[in-house]
């Protein structure tokens, strides 16, 4: 039992049961699952379609933060990524067409992918401090979205284009295909190559790792190259699902999300040794708490302070002062309080007279 609570998912999984539970309880129907016209339709399905764009953001955030870093930006290159592509759609003579819908992909993750490339050159060329480096993107991202649209909200109709947000492929939705299909690979790559241990390397002694032949200025720059990518991607499902460019709304506060599910699954801001599958689990239960709120009919209101004690309660249990606390707890013997006993009487002495 012990190995159990020192496992890096048990409070996560915990934390996902809990949540599917309470939801199960105030809507006995909410795991059924039906098919219409060959899909899979059901409250399990949408949280894994609503869990894809979170996923990927926060698949390139766990790679950022092994290396003792953090981007701040992805929120600003989502909204980048759907302006390009449905700007790009909506000039073009025909949308519907799957060459201008590759395309419209194309550019996107090409401009994302560049704007990572920009930040990891802050910071592993400039030496600037990853928290600056990545706020400087943040904040001219979404100006960069609102010139590439105008400053207006960009929609367009583009069945190709629209199948990777609310498409279904193999019964899936396309979406839940795609980021876990991209989670798998780098995972596979992270985990089955040395690539894993030298960005852990380079997370707890860049000097050090440095010293020892590690090209961590290069992984640097390469993890900061994914984050963006990566972001861009979720830009891609998030605007394909609406079919709209908001560069003020797509994305907004991703980041935040990204990096508690990052926190949820178990990996250290402090850098070093990380946990992609934490990452999915981290990310699975911040959709799931927000399909929650909506089940238990909590008012907008008060769902952000929810959402807060469920991840202080989660991050709580992961500490690592609570947990040895609360196996010291259950190591501890019950020790039965004795009864209390009569004081002794003091024997009398005699006098003796005589």
């Amino acid at each position: 039992m012990t190995n159990i609570l020192r496992h890096h998912l048990f409070w996560p999984v915990a934390a996902l049961v809990v949540l599917l539970v309470a939801n199960t309880v105030a809507r006995p129907s909410f795991l059924a699952i039906t098919v219409r016209d060959g899909h899979l339709f059901g409250a399990p399905v949408d949280i894994l379609r609503t869990t894809a764009p979170l996923l990927l953001v926060a698949l390139g955030m766990t790679l950022v933060i092994a290396t003792r870093g953090i981007d701040l930006s992805v929120g600003a290159v989502v909204a980048v990524s759907g302006s390009v592509a449905l700007s790009y759609l909506a000039s073009s003579p025909d949308p519907e067409s799957p060459v201008t819908v590759l395309t419209a992909i194309g550019l996107a993750l090409a401009l994302c992918l560049l704007l990572g490339v920009w930040n990891g050159f802050l910071v592993s060329a400039l030496g600037i401090q990853p928290i600056i480096a990545t706020l400087i993107l943040m904040t001219a991202g979404r100006g960069v979205a609102m010139l590439i649209t105008g400053g207006m909200i960009t929609t367009v109709n583009s069945a190709p284009f629209k199948v990777l947000g609310s498409g279904f492929w193999l019964g899936l939705p396309v979406a839940a295909v795609i980021a876990f299909g991209v989670f798998a690979v780098v995972a596979f790559v992270v985990r089955r190559t040395a690539l894993g241990m030298l960005l852990e390397a380079t997370g707890i002694n860049p000097a050090a790792s440095r010293l020892s032949g590690v090209r961590s200025r290069t992984l640097t720059w390469t993890v900061y190259a994914a984050s963006g990518l990566f972001a861009g991607l979720a830009g891609l499902l998030i605007s394909a699902d609406t079919m709209a460019a908001d560069a003020n709304n797509a994305g907004l506060f991703i980041e935040l999300d990204a990096i508690l599910a990052v926190v949820i699954g178990g990996t250290a801001l402090s850098g070093g040794k990380f946990n992609l599958s934490g990452t999915l689990v981290g990310a699975l239960v911040i959709a799931t708490l927000e399909r929650t709120v909506t089940v238990l009919g909590i008012s907008p209101l008060v769902t952000p302070l929810f959402m807060a004690l469920v991840v202080i309660a989660v991050t709580l249990l992961q500490s690592p002062r609570m947990r040895a606390r609360l196996m010291t707890a259950a190591r501890r013997p019950a020790v039965a309080t004795p009864e209390p006993q009569p004081a002794a009487r003091p024997e009398s002495t005699e006098v003796k007279t005589r």
